[in-house]
């Protein structure tokens, strides 16, 4: 079951990713690149890199991603042309996308066993106190999950480039 959970992030990953490098609008492309992140914190979930997840939606998904929003509606780039997504089949997608997101949540939520879920009772402060709580993240940050996380600040770099690339050719 987990397999199939992990299947379907995955796949909702790499068509969003696509869909980020491919569209027209920068709106619509960081909305994408958004779908993308929050996939890959469910991946990270699955992959028992609870932390990691969660800075993924905070930091990138949250933050940063507002950010480059307001960097796109500063600069008036979102107003380039057509929108990608027009009419009802641009609401039909936008519906489907959404209660796919709905259910991925679901199964994660139904299917993943109840102590993949939560940690034991004092686990972090256990953990803490034998080797401090700095230690225990970047421990675990910087070894078990250093590519993930790496990969995630490359497609940081490279969202940030291509805004750059956008913002120049206006100016």
């Amino acid at each position: 079951m987990v397999l199939g959970v992990f299947w379907v992030f995955a796949g909702v990953a790499i068509v969003s990713a696509f869909l980020c490098i491919t569209r027209r609008s920068p709106v619509a492309s960081a909305l994408w690149l958004i779908l993308t992140l929050f996939s890959l914190a469910g991946i990270f979930v699955l992959l028992d890199a609870q932390f990691i997840a969660a800075l993924q939606v905070l930091v990138y998904a949250g933050a940063i991603m507002v950010l480059f929003l307001f960097v796109i509606m500063l600069l008036n780039l979102g107003r380039q042309g057509p929108s990608d997504l027009r009419g009802w089949p641009g609401r039909l997608v936008a519906a489907a996308l959404g209660l796919l997101l709905a259910a991925e949540l679901w199964a994660v939520r139904t299917w993943a066993p109840e102590e993949h879920l939560r940690l034991p009772e004092g686990a972090i402060a256990r953990m803490s106190e034998a080797e401090g709580p700095v230690h225990v993240i970047s421990d675990a940050l910087f070894r078990e999950y250093l590519i993930p996380f790496e990969l995630t600040s490359v497609l940081l770099l490279a969202a940030i480039v291509g805004a750059v690339v956008l913002a120049k050719r206006r100016l």
